[in-house]
């Protein structure tokens, strides 16, 4: 297709004009009627000023890529629109607020990033929420100096040249650390310094995209780099444990517990979980755990290794379910940083702690190949428009959810 017959099909995708906008298109020869750009953005296109700076009328449909507003595809046939107007759409912190988050969230116009070196755009697709939304919104690990900041460390989406791509969302100099990202001390991820990807439009390194596959959906794409790289980790790389071993998962029902249930039984593990609820117990059998237990409860025999998540609330019991030289695999501590230590049974037993943190660019890669190959997709919970994403951290902050939440744009 030429440029001007690409530029027409893309304004059909979102027709009609509505309320006195422009009534001709200054590419010249395109059969688009009443397209609502006074000029055209993309690159070689024969209308080549900058774009209308006013937003469309009142009405004008949602676009490629769930944009709010008209688009023009380059060339290519699938790269990111322009959007006519300066701002976007997106779910912010505003404040912080550690006894009321969801009074922290701001949800509408924010402006368009602007790329740096070495950084691209993506149009989001799909992003999906993690506890570490609801901690920024509580004021932990975020100064109010850094707000407002776009919140979401995931997403999947289009980048420039028309690609589908997962976006790893750790932000690190590899000179710091080279091979292994997680380990430079002054990474970050998405949402803490940089806008997270809560929005229509995300820029990050180009580095950071990792093609995605057909079979993967966009919703299913946006779990993968928080919280199922997280899991992958911890089984493949930090638990040291062959396919066989026996793993106690505590507090089945999260996003990583579950990202754990699920990869520990597509790999050959024999998974053991906990849960407060008898519900997610269930459900825990239904992904693949091989036993169920109530947390806290006495085990029918000592595991390999136990992969924590929830910390303080059940610190102790992971200690004591450990075999003699056995391995905690820990990563996080939603429910306090600070339990009792154990160290006199961790001594005596000589166990080990290891801590995890997210994943590589590479890691993920890998774990993409291994939902493409195996067929594994993250369960999700629910998904919602970002427009409603406030409904979304309330039912993740009371606890409702056993799986991942996904926002769409």
């Amino acid at each position: 297709m030429t440029q001007p017959e690409v530029h027409a099909s893309a304004l059909r995708a979102s027709w009609p004009a509505k309320d006195g906008l422009a009534k001709a298109c200054p590419a010249k020869g395109c059969p688009a009627k009443g397209c609502p750009a006074k000029t055209c953005p993309v690159k070689g296109c024969p209308a080549k000023a900058r774009p209308a700076k006013a937003r469309p009328a009142k009405g004008w449909p949602r676009g490629p890529f769930g944009l709010a507003a008209g688009i023009c595809l380059a060339a290519s046939g699938g790269a990111i629109g322009r959007r006519y107007g300066p701002a976007m759409f997106a779910v912010t912190a505003a404040r912080l607020s550690p006894d009321d988050p969801i009074s922290a969230l701001e949800l509408g116009e924010h402006a368009d990033p602007v790329p740096p070196d070495g950084w691209t755009t993506v149009a989001v697709k799909a992003a999906s929420l993690n506890h570490h939304d609801v901690w920024t919104l509580r004021g932990v690990g975020i100064s109010a100096g850094r707000l407002p900041i776009v919140l979401g460390c995931d997403a999947a989406g289009v980048d420039e040249d028309g690609n589908d791509v997962v976006v790893h969302g750790v932000i690190s100099d590899l000179a710091a650390s080279p091979g292994d990202e997680t380990l430079d001390p002054a990474r970050s991820l998405l949402s803490e310094r940089y806008d997270g990807t809560f929005a229509e439009l995300v820029t990050v390194p180009r580095r950071n995209l990792v093609p995605k596959p057909a079979s993967i959906s966009f919703e299913a794409a946006a779990c993968l780099p928080t919280a199922y790289l997280t899991a992958y980790r911890m089984l493949f790389d930090k638990s040291g444990l062959e396919p066989g071993s026996t793993i106690l998962v505590q507090g089945a029902g999260g996003g990583v517990a579950t990202a754990l249930i699920m990869l520990g039984r597509s790999a050959g593990y024999r998974i053991w979980a906990t849960s407060r609820s008898e519900a997610k117990r269930e459900r825990a059998l239904e992904l693949g755990a091989d036993q169920v237990f109530p947390s806290g409860a006495r085990l029918p025999e000592r595991v390999d290794a136990v992969m924590e998540t929830v910390g303080e609330a059940t610190w102790s019991h992971s200690v004591k379910a450990l075999r003699p030289g056995g391995r905690i695999v820990i990563c996080g501590a939603t429910s306090g940083p600070m339990p009792p230590a154990e160290l006199t049974r961790i001594f005596f037993l000589q166990l080990s702690v290891v801590g995890s943190t997210m994943g590589t660019r590479d890691q993920l890669a890998r774990l993409v190949s291994f939902c493409d190959q195996t067929g594994l997709r993250p369960l999700i919970d629910r998904t919602l428009p970002l427009t409603q994403a406030a409904d979304g951290f309330a039912a993740m902050i009371n606890g409702e959810l056993f799986g991942k939440v996904v926002f769409t744009t």
